[in-house]
């Protein structure tokens, strides 16, 4: 499979199961060679990630997310956001991607000029991670999603798991086997997302 047919396959994969393609250790080194070989501004390597499994990816979603949510969702919406995240719970596991504040804030001191930048050049190479994994687990035929439930449930993340206060949770990346394929969906050609300038 060539770069191009990798990230033609990945899709946002909601309806997942337990049962991954892959063995868990595959996945985790996935995971580690990504992050590793992703770039940053300046080098400064400021992204992070935390692979939850088993018990501790169903604690997130069972636990943390429904307790919050069902504290703050009004009671007649609350079913399709139960069952929303009973789907995330169903998947082998969750990868939190995180960035290190404290990487951050140190290169807005080393390189002042620039510091006000630093901020949205961190979030690039953040999402730049979040979306090789993404790719890189596709090539393996494992499905995945990526949710947003932070800052809601920041606090309670970083306390179960003792993640330092640094660490900001930027995104939560549900993954496992394909139960079911992604819905075909409507893409605009290049012709009006890219101009040729010669």
């Amino acid at each position: 499979m060539n770069y191009l047919e990798i990230i033609n396959r990945r899709r946002s994969v909601y309806t997942l199961t337990d049962r991954l393609p892959i063995s868990e250790n595959e996945l985790v080194g996935i995971v580690e060679e990504t992050v590793v070989a992703t770039p940053s501004p300046f080098n400064v390597q400021s992204g992070r990630a935390v692979i939850l499994l088993g018990e501790q990816h169903k604690l997130l979603w069972d636990g943390i997310v429904y307790d919050t949510l069902k504290a703050i969702v009004p009671e007649g919406a609350f079913e399709n956001t139960a069952a929303k995240l009973s789907g995330f719970a169903a998947g082998a596991g969750t990868i939190l991607f995180l960035e290190d504040q404290d990487a951050v804030d140190g290169l807005k001191k080393r390189f002042p000029t620039y510091a006000a930048a630093f901020d949205g050049f961190a979030a690039h190479a953040l999402g730049m991670i979040e979306v090789n994994v993404w790719n890189a687990l596709a090539e393996q035929g494992v499905g995945a999603n990526l949710q947003h439930y932070n800052p809601l449930i920041d606090d309670m993340v970083k306390s179960r798991w003792g993640i330092p206060a640094s660490w900001t949770l930027a995104s939560e990346m549900v993954f496992g086997g394909i139960a079911r394929p992604a819905d075909p969906i409507e893409k605009l050609p290049a012709s009006e997302r890219v101009r040729v300038i010669r």
